[in-house]
């Protein structure tokens, strides 16, 4: 059969979330997956990978999150054990090594996937792949020294799989801040270009911010009324992390304890790595938003007349006497980089005018201006958990009610 009412594309939590729903619509389907189910989880994550968001948001659907450690942070081997309990619950129809290379609409309506496999059609297709694709590397990695080794964020698995030297880790988002304290736990001089990420508290005034922020209702604010509209796509995560049971990362107690910090990576000259000078602002505009959430919870403690612990804003444990701009490679003995600077979105195989000038979807909640044509899994796609295990049972279900709504007309 090569012929569907609906086809997914991505085997995915947000794949398989879709799957779920269709079956309950009795919708004929099938869902594509590139690699293996689990494929990035299992072979795309650093080996002491956990959880930043508390166990109990991870509520994928018909399959909520039933441990005994609800407020604890799943590692590595748990999360794919997790998924695999929620695959076998879905039982989707999967196949699995299918590339699905050219997705283009029919003349006489809904689609066309070309594949490795061969053309597939379907109705309405729901792309599930994600938006996270390409890895970012600068072209400036083309001209470090042939003999340092480098890798992305996504290729790192533990301090003792690099060479023997320090380490050199790029960009401070979830995955650097937290690469970067791995390879410091484990005794490796570490370098780090510290980025615009903004940080936040793991636990605050007796709880886990997580639980407060749910508790206001952010988590379940749209795209459409949230105070940076679509903007808010753009934002990067707050570094955090969930290991030994959850704390804050701070990127000044690191310095205390000898990591060497420095502003954003710009150029190379020579043997010599230029920075920009705003370490500092950097560090700063993370500890402002670090507060500014705080402060949040604060209000809405005292609205709500809550009884909770006292505390006080943060206040910074460690200044950079000066601005460091330069770091010689040599002199560094630097034998390792790993970028963590990010991917980029691929769609270049939907040859379906469904995009935006920055080459992103134009979907409202995952509906497209295309009729048949979806978009699930990604960041932001309606809430804060559009792609994570918190939300895309809630995208799923309504991007599959509207395939529901369009079957039912095409049969009459």
């Amino acid at each position: 059969m090569t012929h569907y009412s609906a086809i997914v594309i991505g085997g995915g939590q947000a794949g398989l979330s879709a799957s779920y729903y269709l079956q309950q619509h009795d919708i004929d389907h099938l869902v594509l997956e590139k690699h293996s189910l689990t494929h990035t989880w299992r072979n795309q994550r650093w080996d002491s990978f956990c959880l930043v968001t508390p166990n109990w948001q991870c509520a994928l659907p018909g399959y909520p999150y039933t441990g005994d450690d609800p407020n604890g942070f799943m590692k590595k081997e748990q999360i794919v054990a997790y998924l695999d309990g929620f695959i076998a619950s879905v039982n989707a129809p999967v196949r699995e090594g299918v590339a699905v290379q050219r997705l283009s609409r029919r003349s006489e309506g809904g689609y066309t996937l070309q594949t490795n496999v061969g053309p597939f059609t379907a109705d309405q297709v729901i792309v599930a792949s994600g938006g996270y694709h390409t890895p970012i590397i600068p072209r400036l990695a083309e001209r470090l020294p042939a003999q340092i080794h480098q890798l992305h964020s996504e290729q790192y698995r533990n301090a003792q799989s690099l060479p023997d030297g320090a380490v050199l880790v790029v960009g401070s988002g979830q995955s650097g801040a937290q690469i970067a304290e791995d390879l410091h736990l484990a005794g490796r001089k570490v370098y780090l270009a510290v980025g615009e990420a903004p940080r936040c508290a793991r636990f605050y005034r007796g709880k886990d911010v997580v639980d407060w922020l749910a508790e206001m209702g952010y988590y379940d604010i749209g795209v459409d009324s949230h105070p940076l509209r679509e903007g808010v796509r753009d934002n990067t995560n707050h570094y955090v992390t969930g290991r030994d049971g959850g704390r804050d990362i701070d990127l000044r107690r690191f310095a205390l304890e000898g990591m060497e910090l420095f502003g954003r990576l710009n150029e190379l000259q020579g043997s010599r790595l230029i920075f920009s000078a705003n370490l500092a602002t950097n560090l700063d505009a993370a500890d402002a938003v670090y507060n500014r959430i705080n402060a949040s919870i604060d209000k809405y403690i005292a609205e709500q007349a809550i009884d909770a612990p006292a505390a006080e804003p943060y206040v910074p444990l460690w200044q950079p006497a000066a601005e460091r701009e330069t770091l010689d490679l040599a002199g560094s003995e630097i034998t390792s980089v790993v970028w963590c600077i990010g991917f980029t979105p691929d769609f270049s195989w939907v040859d379906v005018p469904v995009f935006n000038g920055r080459s992103y979807p134009g979907h409202v909640r995952g509906v497209t201006a295309q009729p048949g044509l979806y978009f699930l899994g990604l960041p932001w796609l309606h809430t804060w958990g559009s792609g994570r295990f918190s939300g895309v049972a809630r995208d799923a279900q309504h991007v599959v009610a509207e395939v529901a709504a369009m079957s039912a007309s095409l049969m009459r």
